[in-house]
């Protein structure tokens, strides 16, 4: 059964529907479109699994489309001026309405677009992979990429709904399952406890794409998303829980060119590391350490930077972060599997023992 979750922002609230079959149902895309004029973005891997189903739905709109190339390299601003190019040529006007038909890449950068476009035009997320499903088409978060450092150019940006099917996890090839994983493993470290033991006792049903265990993963993940955001829209406070283990990540996928490493097997490893200064600090004990490194393997997940990396490398890249002020990092770390803060309030020596210690396991 389809479940329908509520984002709760006033005058900018919408729903997060979640099921099977969903792009089968032509009741959910057509009440959120805002005139005849729709612009689909999607990128060359989904365009051919699903591209067609989703204009089949739009029956007698005005449909257009602009096809991507796939890949977290192609979020930079060259390739957003691409949907600008499509918008502007099949003469789109400020109530088109774009739909991002993809995963995270696809959202953010088509969200980026509908934020942009005439100062801004509706939009519609359909996010086709996990972590998308689980966390990036939720909560407005849009943008793209620098060489210098990662979602550094973007805006917050609501969708007016988000529609999930989890049958598109269906074709989704292993590694991208393995890191959706991971955005999903931060609710639990971060605020939900019990979830994270659920997660320890299911992990082999959500590996063999049960649908009851997906279904349960992504309406857990979402609710706890979407209660953050109520309270937070803008981050200016609890909402920066969310990206436990992302500066260490974005400093991984920095450093890598955004070419080697996904998103998720990024911030899996910069959870572990995250988990472990909080060990040196004296919050947290070893075995929520290894409890934490576990659940991450058992979801095959690597919990090792790059060998290349030194300190020095993840010093640099995390200096170039959204959470940087008056040019000190700050951090979430953990108290407990369950709660968590983010501080800048930290040893630095610990930081680098952290640094140090992954590094050398690492090369």
């Amino acid at each position: 059964m389809m479940k329908t979750l509520n984002v709760a922002l006033d005058e900018r609230s919408y729903p997060i529907y979640i099921g099977q079959n969903l792009l089968s149902r032509t009741d959910l895309l057509a009440p959120h479109i805002a005139s005849r004029q729709v612009m689909i973005v999607t990128n060359e891997t989904i365009a051919p699994l699903y591209l067609e189903q989703v204009r089949q739905l739009l029956g007698d709109f005005e449909v257009h489309q602009v096809v991507l190339p796939d890949g977290e390299r192609y979020k930079n601003l060259d390739v957003l001026n691409r949907i600008f190019d499509a918008l502007l040529q099949a003469r789109c006007d400020r109530q088109c309405t774009l739909i991002a038909l993809g995963g995270g890449v696809i959202g953010d950068t088509a969200g980026f677009a509908a934020a942009c476009f005439q100062r801004g035009i509706p939009f519609i997320q359909i996010p086709t992979t996990l972590l998308s499903q689980v966390d990036s088409s939720v909560g407005g978060k849009t943008a793209v990429n620098h060489p210098h450092g990662k979602n550094m150019i973007g805006a917050f940006y609501q969708p007016r709904c988000v529609i999930a099917d989890t049958n598109t996890l269906n074709t989704l090839d292993d590694r991208q399952l393995h890191s959706g994983l991971a955005e999903v493993i931060k609710y639990g470290l971060i605020s939900d406890g019990d979830f994270f033991s659920w997660l320890e006792d299911n992990m082999a049903a959500i590996l063999a794409r049960d649908p009851a265990a997906l279904q349960t993963v992504i309406t857990r993940s979402c609710q706890n998303k979407a209660d953050v955001v109520a309270m937070d829209e803008y981050e200016g406070g609890v909402r920066a829980l969310l990206n436990l283990g992302h500066t260490f990540g974005h400093a991984i996928e920095t450093h890598t060119g955004y070419e080697s490493w996904l998103h998720g097997e990024a911030v899996a490893t910069g959870m572990l590391m995250a988990a472990d200064l909080s060990a040196r600090l004296g919050w947290i004990n070893d075995a929520d350490v290894q409890r934490t490194k576990r659940l991450l393997q058992h979801a095959q997940l690597p919990d090792l930077p790059p060998s290349d990396m030194t300190p020095s490398d993840f010093l640099q890249h995390m200096a170039v972060d959204k959470k940087v002020q008056n040019k000190q990092i700050r951090l979430i770390l953990l108290k407990a599997i369950g709660q968590s803060l983010i501080t800048a309030d930290f040893d630095p020596d610990c930081l680098k023992d952290t640094l140090g210690a992954f590094t050398q396991q690492s090369a």
